[in-house]
This record gives C-alpha cells, sequence and structure tokens, in this order.
C-alpha cells in the first residue's frame, strides 16, 4: 500500500493560504483518480468472493438418500418441524448463549424475522397488550448511528422513531431509561450489540445490565437485540459482550426481549439460516404465527449447514478464515485514514476488533459532500444520512465504511480516493466559513 503521512498540522488552525493549497492539491488530486474511471461499489457490508467460497462445503453436505433424516428421524424434505432441526438450533445455542429450546429457526434472513416480528406487534401486539396498528402515536427507539435496515421496517409501519445518541460502550442509557419509564407510546427499542453497525462498538456488561433491568411502562415494550456479529472477530482480543438472555432471566424482564442472529455472513447471505430467540410466553406467542405463516422452513438446508458445520466448533474454525481475508482489508482502511487525515483533526474513525464496518465522522456539514465527491469519481458509498431515522443526521458527518467486498487493490484504491474528498470537501468548507 502506497500512503503518503503528510504533516500539515490541525487544518482548522491553519491560515487561509496554508488551506488553499491543500484545496488545490487535494481537486489535483482528486481529478488524477477520476481520470482513471472507477467503478466500485461499497454501499454494503456484502461478503467477497473469497468468503462465499470457505462455505462451498455446504453445497456438498448431502450425498445420500439416508442422510435426509434429522436426528429425530424425521425426513427433512418433507413438511413439519415449524421451529427448525434441533442440531442446527444447538450451534446457534452455542454462537449466541440462548437455549436451544429458546430459538425458532428460519430461511436465510434475520431481517425477515425481524419484519415479521415487529408486524406481529403491529397487528396482534404482545404481551396480551392491543395491537399497535390500534394505538396512538406508536414510537420505537433507536441508536443512531445504528442499521439503516432496522429504520427501514419500523419506518414502513408508520411508528415513530426517536434517535438515541451512541456512546462509547452502547446506547446512551440514562436517556433510554428516562424515555420508557413513563411513556407508554414507546414500543421497543433496535440493538445491533457487538460489533455495532456501523459504528463497531461492543455494548458494554454495564450497558447490557441496564436493558435487562429496564422497567418500561408499556406492557408490549420489546427489545429486538440482533445479534448479526456475534461470532464475526478480527482480533487476538476480540470484545466479549455480556448474555442478556441471561441477565433477564435474573431479573424477571425475559419477555421484554427477542433474540435475533444468523448465518448470512458465516456461510451464505442468500442460502444461511436465522434464528429467533425468545421466552417461553414470547415462544408460545410466536408460534401461533408461524405455524399459521408456514408449514416449514428450509430443513434441507438447515441440514447442510449441520453437516459442513458439526457444531459451535466448526462455526469458530470457519469464522478464523472469514478474518483472514478480512482483517487485511480493514488495516488498508485503517492506515489510509491514519496516514492521511489523523495529523489534521478533520475526521474521526472507529478501530473495531471485528463485525463488517468502519465508522467515519468527517467535519459537520461534509458527509454529503465526501459521498457525492466519491461517487462523481466511482465509488459508491452508503448514502450520507442512511445510518439515521428518516436518513436524517442532525450533523451531515457520519459516513460507513464497508470494505469487506472489493478485492484489495480495488479497496486501495477506494480508500485514496475517499481521503482526497475528506481533504476536499473540508478545505471547501473552511475556505467558506472564512470568506
Amino acid at each position: 500500500m502506497n500512503t503518503t503521512s503528510k504533516s500539515y498540522g490541525k487544518m482548522t488552525s491553519m491560515n487561509i493560504d496554508e488551506i488553499i493549497k491543500i484545496n488545490k492539491d487535494s481537486k489535483r488530486e482528486y481529478e488524477d483518480i477520476k481520470a482513471k474511471n472507477l467503478k466500485l461499489n461499497m454501499a454494503r457490508g456484502k461478503p467477497c468472493a473469497e468468503q462465499l467460497d470457505l462455505a462451498l462445503g455446504v453445497l456438498e453436505s448431502l450425498h445420500a438418500r439416508t442422510e435426509f433424516d434429522g436426528s429425530d428421524g424425521d425426513d427433512s424434505r418433507n413438511y413439519g418441524v415449524w421451529d427448525g432441526l434441533e442440531e442446527m438450533r444447538n450451534i446457534f445455542s452455542g454462537m449466541t448463549g440462548i437455549p436451544a429450546d429458546s430459538l425458532i429457526l428460519g430461511n436465510n434472513s434475520s431481517l425477515a424475522m425481524m419484519f415479521d416480528s415487529i408486524s406481529k406487534g403491529y397487528t396482534h401486539g404482545y404481551s396480551g397488550c392491543e395491537a399497535w396498528c390500534k394505538q396512538s402515536n406508536v414510537k420505537f427507539l433507536c441508536p443512531s448511528p445504528g442499521y439503516d435496515r432496522h429504520f427501514a421496517i419500523t419506518e414502513y409501519f408508520g411508528i415513530e422513531m426517536i434517535p438515541i445518541p451512541m456512546l462509547k460502550t452502547g446506547p446512551d442509557m440514562d436517556i433510554i431509561e428516562r424515555l420508557v419509564a413513563n411513556d407508554t407510546s414507546i414500543k421497543g427499542c433496535w440493538c445491533v450489540p457487538k460489533y455495532s453497525n456501523p459504528t463497531g462498538i461492543t455494548y458494554s456488561d454495564e450497558v447490557v445490565e441496564r436493558f435487562a433491568k429496564l422497567k418500561p411502562a408499556a406492557k408490549d415494550f420489546i427489545i429486538m437485540w440482533d445479534n448479526a456479529y456475534c461470532v464475526h472477530d478480527l482480533s487476538d482480543t476480540p470484545d466479549t459482550l455480556l448474555n442478556l438472555f441471561d441477565e433477564c432471566v435474573k431479573y424477571g424482564t425475559e419477555d421484554n426481549v427477542l433474540y435475533f442472529a444468523s448465518t448470512s455472513k458465516i456461510s451464505f447471505p442468500g442460502a444461511g439460516v436465522a434464528a429467533l430467540g425468545a421466552s417461553k410466553n414470547n415462544y408460545s406467542d410466536l408460534q401461533k404465527m408461524l405455524q399459521t405463516r408456514s408449514i416449514g422452513p428450509d430443513k434441507l438446508n438447515q441440514l447442510r449447514h449441520i453437516r459442513f458445520l458439526h457444531d459451535v466448533d466448526g462455526v469458530k474454525n470457519l469464522m478464523q478464515g472469514h478474518r483472514g481475508i478480512l482483517e487485511p482489508k480493514f488495516d488498508i482502511v485503517k492506515d489510509y485514514l491514519n496516514n492521511e487525515l489523523s495529523e489534521l483533526g478533520i475526521a474521526n474513525w472507529s478501530n473495531p476488533q471485528g463485525g463488517y464496518f468502519i465508522n467515519l465522522d468527517v467535519m459537520n456539514g461534509c458527509a454529503k459532500r465526501v459521498v457525492e465527491l466519491c461517487k462523481n469519481a466511482g465509488v459508491i458509498l452508503t448514502d450520507a444520512g442512511a445510518t439515521f431515522p428518516y436518513s436524517l443526521d442532525p450533523n451531515d458527518s457520519n459516513i460507513r465504511i464497508a470494505p469487506t467486498f472489493p478485492v484489495l487493490d480495488e479497496l486501495s484504491q477506494a480508500m485514496e480516493l475517499l481521503c482526497v474528498c475528506v481533504k476536499l470537501a473540508a478545505s471547501d468548507k473552511l475556505m467558506s466559513d472564512r470568506v
């Protein structure tokens, strides 16, 4: 990688002539890169082809008729087993720390199970309460920056979203506790507790415990605990996440949470297995919906995964292969940011120990411009503002970097361009502010 450390000093402390020089240099570099006619897409956190190749054994794991039976003798080609095969639930239990008999398996998308869960609250309600659609001014808490598809689900149902600031330890629990204590219209909170999308933050033990201790005014309050990156470590010192399921049992709040995970970024996003964890009461309630919705999930795909992964140790071994592919990509991103932007004081970024994203905060008022500049030069990033409810970033500063899909050379080119665009947007703004 050919990044060059530049000793500019803090850009905000420079005189106007120094800022103009950076601006001219950045424009020249931008035009040079633009002339390369790049066509790169980093808008979503997609596994690359090398990662998908790691799981090809899933497709080869069933060979003979006798292998179609699960451990209970059920023929996986047929209807039935609405909650999924026991062996696959055991694998998810090892991944998430949720008892296997509290897990329900779906098809490839945990997002679909989240959609169904919100839909159930909207049309039929939770905990014996009236359906949300019959209640007035229903609201959801949305730690921000957060996962845009969570926000899209809530917006689809017309549920009002309340942004909650993300701190270094997780969502601001002081605000959450205060809001839910007296407002019966607040029906839930979205969470990505480990290697959060996009900040990379893992919730502290204190934050997890405070979620477990929540006493919301609404009896039908549901925490949507999307543990998408529970085994996606990229470091010898990975983050650890306190088990919310156990904490809720301790404090008698187990009905307040639904848990989600999947193999989407372990095997195949388009052909993986998803899981939903629930308390006994919620499990029974969801069973009525799911058995009406479908006679059963794709058990053959579950069986393929069981034969390929065997157990949670097989998952961990597979994830070491993912780490070998992804760690160099995350290093490229961090090296470019450190070498090109650290001394200028015009951006801050996360240093996650796992997950799929690096969170970049540029100078206020510059994120949309940076994303537009990158797009015009052939690199597509996640839309600025997408990590906030209604796509409204109050500071216009947040950019989600998704380094997983491009090959190394393309990622280096994209990061070279991104750093140039950050400098160009910042210097333009500083020049404008001083006029």
